[in-house]
């Protein structure tokens, strides 16, 4: 998590979230070394990473924050799907382009990470051979975006002020 957060530019929950970490990590250090000769110890601490790891990855999707740039690529007509992204209030930017195969539609929207299976429905729906990739977007500035609930994150810490970035 801590990584994600430090990832995502989030100055002052990363560093909160690594003192836990480094914590709980002299804990564990402290039994192994109180208990060098059982190996149990090794893989229990081994185990507790792992399993950290996969508590902090799911924690990390259920959350769906920050923001994504979806690129799609079609050769068939797009109007639809164009159309329906615009009328859900999603920005936009079309390209026309040329691929290996022929001329295409490059189609990019910055989306929240919360907004992604909803959109990705939209694209199946409208448009289901297209090829699309997805990628993190650590900053966007003065796009259009989804009104809509805000990103759990945001509603979990909203009310604490130090959590938030200074302008």
């Amino acid at each position: 998590m801590r990584i994600i957060f430090i990832g995502r530019g989030h100055r002052f929950i990363a560093p909160f979230l690594g003192f836990f970490e480094v914590l709980i990590w002299l804990l564990a250090i402290r039994q192994i070394m109180l208990n060098l000769t059982n190996p149990f110890y090794y893989f229990a601490y081994a185990g507790g990473f792992a399993m950290g790891t996969f508590v902090g990855m799911y924690i990390e999707e259920r959350l769906a924050m920050g923001t994504i740039l979806i690129r799609i690529v079609t050769s068939l007509e797009a109007s639809a799907l164009i159309e329906h992204l615009k009328s859900e209030d999603y920005g936009i930017t079309i390209v026309n382009a040329q691929g290996a195969r022929g001329d295409v539609n490059l189609i990019y929207t910055i989306i929240k990470r919360s907004d992604l299976d909803h959109v990705i429905e939209i694209i199946n729906r409208y448009n289901p051979r297209s090829f699309y990739t997805i990628e993190d977007v650590r900053f966007a500035r003065e796009g259009i975006f989804r009104e809509g609930e805000t990103s759990r994150m945001k509603s979990y810490l909203g009310h604490l002020s130090f959590w938030r970035k200074s302008k």
